[in-house]
């Protein structure tokens, strides 16, 4: 009776210590729930908790609830959250260099910022890395046009509308003021209720944003120009990752990295299926001529050369490489 007794204890101690050490990591997201997003993210954390027995699990705030990104970001910072899915714009507060994929212009196409991100992801969720956050990969967001209730090809369509910019980015409102627009900065949560009231009429986002957002129901053209690539990613705060075992450590980052690859291929695919979704519903694509494109890009270019270096912003180096690569692409792929 005694060896059992002590056998039970014994277990009973196995099974608390156990449970003592597991580490749940509180994630915060807008992504609504039901979402592919947070569909894919609950699958990930049931195959992360079965792989570590139980060790490593993931508790979700979704729907915005915990805030903006700043918001998150400060959450984690005193110890309320442990990570977030964030904008790479948010990520920039903490790694300014991040912002370089989401900088106007940039890019002509996805196959441009396929060859891009093959070259600098890594460089970047190192930097990321370094600033105190582990990133599982970039999660591609789809590229933000140019929405509005009147046609716009060039620059001179914008002089006298009101365009929206995020509230609190820099880099949106340089470049519209490089082209002589003075934006009108506004929380995202504000943005429908400025185009129903007039306060807005223009605003950037892309073809799934403003269905999931509403917007497409307040504008009627969309500028075939891609203005910016957005992107994002889950990440967690350094510190409490590197609290797991290596092997636990192993395990999250193989199923949150193929996670964010499967993410990248739906997103992409739903991008196209919503752009398809605005024309049904009315929204008429306008071709900016070529002349027009090189008005704004070459505008837009000069005042991201003088954003970049600044203090808070990113730097001249990774500006360079990334024009660096694309120069390459183009080079490689210029048309007969």
């Amino acid at each position: 009776m005694r060896r059992l007794l002590a056998a039970l204890a014994l277990s009973l101690l196995t099974v608390c210590g156990a449970a003592a050490a597991a580490t749940t990591f509180k994630i915060a997201t807008t992504a609504p729930e039901g979402t592919a997003w947070m569909e894919a993210m609950r699958r990930a954390a049931d195959e992360i908790g079965r792989r570590t027995d139980g060790r490593v699990q993931f508790t979700f705030y979704p729907g915005g609830v915990m805030g903006n990104d700043k918001s998150v970001l400060r959450k984690i910072r005193v110890g309320q959250l442990q990570g977030g899915a964030i904008g790479a714009g948010g990520l920039s507060d903490v790694y300014p260099d991040l912002a370089v994929y989401g900088l106007p212009f940039n890019f002509r196409s996805y196959a441009e910022a396929d060859y891009v991100r093959g070259k600098m992801d890594a460089q970047l969720l190192d930097g990321l890395k370094k600033s105190g956050f582990v990133g599982f990969g970039l999660t591609e967001n789809g590229f933000a046009y140019l929405l509005s209730g009147h046609p716009v090809r060039r620059v001179e369509d914008l002089k006298g509308h009101k365009v929206w910019v995020p509230e609190g980015d820099p880099i949106s409102a340089a470049a519209f003021q490089a082209v002589g627009v003075s934006p009108v900065p506004l929380p995202l949560t504000d943005v429908l209720t400025g185009l129903q009231t007039g306060l807005v009429d223009t605003v950037g986002t892309s073809a799934v944003g403003a269905i999931a957002l509403q917007w497409h129901t307040r504008v009627k053209y969309l500028a075939d120009l891609p203005l910016s690539y957005l992107s994002g990613g889950l990440v967690i705060e350094r510190k409490a990752f590197e609290k797991l075992s290596p092997a636990d450590q192993a395990a999250v980052r193989e199923v949150l990295e193929r996670n964010t690859a499967e993410l990248n291929r739906r997103s992409r695919e739903d991008g196209e299926r919503a752009m398809k979704a605005l024309q049904k519903q009315g929204i008429e694509v306008l071709q900016p001529s070529r002349e027009d494109v090189a008005g704004w890009t070459g505008t837009v270019g000069q005042a991201m050369d003088r954003l970049a270096g600044q203090p808070g912003s990113f730097s001249v180096e990774i500006l360079k490489t990334l024009r660096r690569h694309v120069a390459d692409y183009r080079a490689a792929h210029r048309a007969p």
